[in-house]
């Protein structure tokens, strides 16, 4: 199978805010891979890996491993400082899904905005615009003309997946998608999932729900401090996170 998404010697800086003091528990969990001196760290470092078209792949690590910041990089909304990644085909993003929406402007109005930003057509969201709202459910279906900033954070999670799941990209980014909304949310979340892989997506999925990543993925990456560790079958990779975990 061709390859759809390609790192090699992936790594990313980033700069401390001069305003904010680092954390005791950021300075514990890098082990001194952040420099509180020069203000300087790297969340991810020399990671390299190819994922085929079709195939499924869990990211595993500890929580500030740099599972996140290694989707953004897929995504594009980061640029490497060393190393290259390529994507063949566009990236839907299931990201930070509360995140995009302009406050002022009503879940109609952000419906339009969001879903024309990410390339559907005028005519394709004026078509769908009732199947969308329905999926959101009935709070956002009730608020629709109401300004988003109004909105529960469940809300805009809700609306923003119903748009997002509507757009015909090859690969699919999701992180902890399915860990929000209750469970009628979380059932339509997994039915759309499914129908998404079926037609034969690329999914790179970061949770530490064990049940979604057994359920999704075959392919297992996991992170250790910013490294790539382990590159191998998904129960390869959840073993090396218990026994991180463990530790």
């Amino acid at each position: 199978m061709s390859a759809m998404i390609e790192a090699d010697g992936l790594g990313i800086r980033f700069a401390r805010n001069r305003r904010r003091q680092l954390r005791l528990r950021e300075l514990v969990v890098h082990r001194g891979g952040r420099n509180p001196d020069g203000g300087r760290f790297w969340p991810l470092r020399d990671v390299s890996f190819t994922i085929a078209a079709g195939e499924r792949v869990g990211v595993l690590g500890r929580n500030g491993s740099g599972k996140s910041t290694l989707l953004r990089l897929i995504a594009g909304v980061l640029i490497p400082d060393e190393g290259r990644i390529g994507v063949r085909g566009a990236v839907a993003p299931l990201l930070e899904l509360s995140a995009g929406f302009a406050g002022d402007l009503t879940g109609r109005e952000n419906l339009h905005l969001v879903g024309g930003l990410h390339g559907l057509s005028p005519v394709y969201l004026r078509r769908h615009f009732d199947d969308i709202i329905s999926f959101a459910g009935e709070q956002v279906e009730r608020a629709v003309d109401t300004p988003v900033r109004h909105y529960s954070s469940g809300m805009k999670i809700r609306l923003g997946f119903a748009i997002v799941s509507r757009l015909p990209h090859p690969v699919l980014l999701m992180d902890e998608v399915t860990a929000v909304g209750d469970a009628e949310f979380r059932a339509k979340c997994y039915a759309t999932i499914d129908r998404l892989l079926a037609e034969g997506r690329t999914l790179v999925l970061v949770s530490h729900n064990e049940k979604d990543l057994t359920r999704f993925c075959r392919r297992g990456l996991y992170l250790d401090g910013g490294r790539l560790t382990v590159d191998g079958s998904l129960d390869e990779a959840l073993a090396a996170y218990h026994r991180s975990v463990a530790r």
